[in-house]
């Protein structure tokens, strides 16, 4: 049985919600604003969630770029002069080298050539889109009182948008290059099968050395300009993105499954989705509603990006987890001796192009800097002292592959045939799940995946052209499933590859621990007939597979200063609950183990670089210890599980106070959510944080709530957007957006939804006129 308390807010809860307030009168106001072609309607609802009623749909997205910069100006603004490169002209001096990397990665073909490429129609919406951003910046222009608060406090102004804008920046990120790297390096020493103790490859693989690559003259220099950190908007105070750290990047993932009409209670299917991103900073997703003629899409988008994510259409519903494929490459490339300029690639010597950029720098002379770009891509170290440089290849440079006009592309289609056409505009690797009025259900991956001459993109690569990437293929060589005999399926970012997949297009080795996607399956598949209570439940599902083989270990005979740690574990359910003292002691205990484990199997030499230990690594060594643990494995394995009982039950005392009947995780385990400029003191006076509260979960729970980057235990990601889906009973369909839809601590939405979200206590998904209206708060008309 499902463990939770309350969560059954249904049609139901709409109805008991809707005569409390329809006694109040919705607030109505109008603005003349200058893009769209008709007036557009935006009725508020009581949750925070616009609804755009537009007569075109090119004024909805031009509606929802006008209402993302109404509740997220600065979110996406920051995040715009950042893909930019244009941080250092508005903050000085410090960020001029983040400047440099974005705009190394900026797109270097023909932008209009680009444009051509998208249809008509979404390149319309996109155009709207921009120009409901630049409406609403108009606004907040014309009278500053309706300026976030961060502009006076920092002193800038936002920046106008262009919707070639869209497609020139493609994103600087390290992706899985500090990987390649590692495992070089550990290569270097003869130990490059340590580097399964972290990222156990899936599917299975032997990796082999590149033919030419000098593992010893790698290193993290290499990476240059892709080791960025935080934004230093003080010397002394870096800020951090909270969405793009290790721990993100280890635990970024999703859950999804749907349900076919035939198991579920209602004939109706079901389609559930929660994507597990960032938590502490931002809220990652927007909530809207699109209408017009030939639209009606609401749901979770990103916002700065046209359209919607994760939701449903008027005919079906749609949901994603990533998928992964590999989409970047580090090569070495050897200089020529004499002209550092000069590279050798296909048997001789070629120059690299060179841009010269001059970055502004508020209060300051322009920085001048030199980009440089290979064969292969853009140059992110370049050191001739070394005769050494290193370019990566990325998907995101590709012609094409820009993903911004996506979700236009999805939202726009009618049924699975017109998405599979969408889908050609999607590079970016996912799951995608779907689900329509008719009842049929649908899985298919989507991205693109670069076709390499040789190689499988684990380790870096020589740049002398042996390797290197000769095209990109799409969805259609990737696997799906429509309507299968099973009436389900489900993806939390596992190796979902079919058993029979051909080795030579396998698109990634980096799939997650599948125990997320068991405990899914494990309910799934025994429930004859699903309901929306049970997806409920199921998203807020704290049952831990590593707990439960762990507690399976628990020497029967520990010693005395082990027994009190032994005896409260034995006695749990292995749900890592909120309100659970041994779920507390057993996080805590979790983590002395890995560290103990990584002491024991670990060369010194190797222990820089092999940091972390796999979850199913370290269960594995519990269970199975070999002669890496010693001439006596079984005995070291003991001996240790003893000693780290006696430890965590001293750390817990010491954390959680001497009664162990009042430890909580949630002590630990707390929910935070901060501007990301918070060191600021200004800014963290001006935006209270929103706290107070714990959560369950950890990283292995459907219930994911990771812990952050660091020694402490706040959460640190997981699923802050969730949606249950009533396909075709489209009221019916519930959903949670983490903390709340404005980022303005004077709305009543900045954090309104943190306690349900900690409660676990979803919302309505309002869709209908009728329901919309009937629990509307405010009115907005944009006139022309």
């Amino acid at each position: 049985m499902l463990d939770r308390r309350s969560f059954l807010l249904g049609s139901v809860a709409t109805l008991a919600l809707a005569p409390a307030v329809r006694a109040q009168a919705a607030v109505a106001r109008s603005a003349t604003v200058r893009g769209p072609g008709a007036p557009i309607e935006i009725v508020d609802d009581v949750f925070g969630v616009p609804h755009i009623r537009a007569r075109t749909i090119a004024d909805a997205f031009f509606g929802q770029g006008y209402v993302v910069a109404r509740d997220r100006l600065f979110q996406i603004d920051l995040s715009h002069r950042r893909e930019l490169g244009r941080l250092a002209e508005a903050f000085g001096a410090g960020f001029a080298r983040h400047d440099a990397t974005a705009r190394l990665f900026h797109y270097r073909g023909d932008i209009d050539a680009e444009l051509r490429r998208v249809p008509d129609e979404m390149l319309d919406c996109a155009r709207a889109y921009v120009a409901g951003i630049n409406a609403r910046i108009d606004e907040v222009a014309a009278d500053r009182s309706l300026l976030p608060l961060e502009y006076a406090i920092l002193g800038i102004a936002p920046l106008r948008w262009d919707v070639r804008d869209l497609v020139l920046a493609r994103g600087a990120s390290i992706d899985n290059a500090d990987d390649e790297v590692r495992r070089a390096q550990l290569a270097a020493l003869g130990l490059l099968d340590l580097d399964a103790i972290i990222a156990p490859l899936r599917p299975s693989w032997t990796m082999k050395v590149p033919e030419g690559l000098d593992v010893a003259a790698v290193s993290e220099a290499d990476l240059g300009m892709l080791q960025l950190g935080g934004l230093p908007f003080s010397a002394e105070t870096p800020v951090a993105d909270p969405a793009a750290g290790p721990a993100e990047r280890a635990n970024a993932g999703s859950n999804a499954w749907t349900v076919a009409p035939s198991r579920t209670v209602t004939g109706r299917p079901i389609l559930a989705n929660d994507p597990h991103l960032g938590i502490g900073g931002f809220g990652p997703r927007h909530v809207v509603h699109l209408s017009a003629p030939g639209l009606d899409v609401i749901g979770g988008g990103s916002p700065g990006l046209p359209g919607i994510m994760q939701g449903h259409t008027d005919r079906f519903a749609f949901g994603r987890t990533n998928f992964h494929i590999d989409q970047l490459d580090l090569f070495v490339l050897e200089l020529h001796p004499e002209d550092p300029e000069r590279y050798r690639h296909d048997g001789g010597w070629k120059r690299f192009d060179r841009v010269e950029v001059a970055i502004p720098v508020k209060g300051g002379a322009a920085r001048n800097v030199t980009l440089r770009y290979a064969e292969q891509g853009p140059v992110v170290s370049h050191d001739p002292a070394r005769r050494r440089a290193t370019a990566v290849a990325a998907i995101a440079m590709q012609p094409g592959a820009s993903g911004a006009f996506a979700m236009i592309a999805i939202n726009l289609a009618k049924d699975w045939k017109s998405l599979r056409k969408a889908f050609r505009f999607h590079p970016s690797p996912t799951n995608f799940h779907y689900a329509d009025v008719d009842g049929n259900t649908g899985w298919q991956v989507i991205g693109f995946m670069p076709v390499r001459k040789r190689g499988e993109g684990l380790l870096p690569v020589p740049g002398d052209g042996r390797y290197d990437w000769t095209g990109m293929r799409d969805f259609a060589s990737l696997p799906s499933e429509y309507n299968p005999a099973k009436g389900w399926f489900a993806s939390a970012n596992q190796n979902n590859l079919p058993a029979d997949w051909p080795r030579d297009r396998i698109p990634a080795f980096s799939f997650r621990d599948p125990y997320r996607y068991e405990r899914i399956v494990d309910v799934l598949s025994r429930q004859d007939r699903h309901t929306l209570a049970d997806s409920v439940a199921l998203h807020h599902d704290t049952l831990s597979t590593p707990a439960r083989e762990l507690l399976a270990l628990l020497p029967d005979g520990p010693s005395a200063a082990a027994r009190p740690a032994a005896d409260m574990l034995r006695g749990w359910d292995a749900r890592i609950d909120a309100n659970s003292g041994a779920a507390a002691l057993y996080q805590i205990l979790w983590r002395d183990l890995g560290s103990r484990m990584l002491a024991a199997i670990v060369p010194e030499r190797a222990k820089a670089l092999v940091t972390d230990i796999a979850p199913s690594v370290l269960l594995g060594l519990l269970v199975r210890p070999d002669g890496r643990l010693g001439a006596d494995p079984q005995a070291a394995r003991d001996a240790m599980l003893d000693a780290a009982l006696v430890s965590a039950w001293a750390s817990a005392r010491s954390l959680l106070g001497p009664d162990p009947a009042r430890w909580r995780w949630s002590t630990l385990h707390q929910v935070r959510i901060q501007h990301p400029l918070s060191r600021i003191p200004a800014i963290a006076a001006a935006f209270p944080a929103i706290e107070g509260a714990g959560s369950g979960g950890d990283s292995y729970t459907v219930m994911a709530r990771w812990l952050g980057s660091g020694p402490g235990w706040r959460v640190g990601g997981g699923a802050s957007y969730l949606q249950v889906i009533d396909v075709g009973a489209w009221d019916n369909s519930l959903m949670l957006n983490l903390p709340g839809q404005s980022n303005d601590p004077r709305s009543r939405h900045y954090g309104d939804q943190y306690a349900s979200w900690v409660a676990g206590e979803m919302r309505p998904m309002l869709f209908s006129r009728a329901a919309v209206d009937a629990n509307a708060a405010g009115r907005t008309t944009l006139r022309p």
